[in-house]
């Protein structure tokens, strides 16, 4: 808490800046039409055809801060969630709008439980050899 010029003392700090809440930035949801299950991980990818976010004005400047990061480099979540400086449970929701609107798509990466078994591998690493 800090105490102003006319000795009030107010609850934010004033270098900080403007604060907006997580809620805010969500309207109050936790998830979105599209979302799925988004790993840390998963990696967001602008469309190529992807028209210029700023002129939709359903899109919050996080929307559109997102393609644009995005636009120019491949980011996965965690790496947008640090360059945002919000929650991942936010970022979850805004690329699940921005997928939602088609305006980025999402990889995710391969489950283990899908990869394949190391002895194959082994095998087949072994055959080669055999050539």
């Amino acid at each position: 808490m800090s105490v102003d010029g006319q000795g009030r003392s107010h609850w934010f700090d004033d270098e900080a800046g403007p604060v907006v809440r997580p809620y805010a930035m969500t309207r109050g949801r936790t998830t979105s039409p599209a979302q799925h299950r988004l790993d840390l991980i998963a990696v967001v990818v602008t469309e190529s055809d992807a028209g210029d976010p700023e002129t939709d004005p359903t899109l919050s400047p996080e929307h559109v801060e997102i393609v644009g990061l995005c636009r120019t480099a491949p980011q996965s979540l965690a790496e947008l969630a640090a360059e945002l400086d919000v929650p991942i449970g936010v970022v979850r929701v805004l690329i699940g709008d921005l997928v939602h609107a088609e305006l980025v798509h999402v990889t995710r990466p391969v489950p283990p439980a899908e990869l394949p078994d190391e002895s194959i591998l082994r095998d087949v690493i072994n055959g080669l050899r055999a050539l």
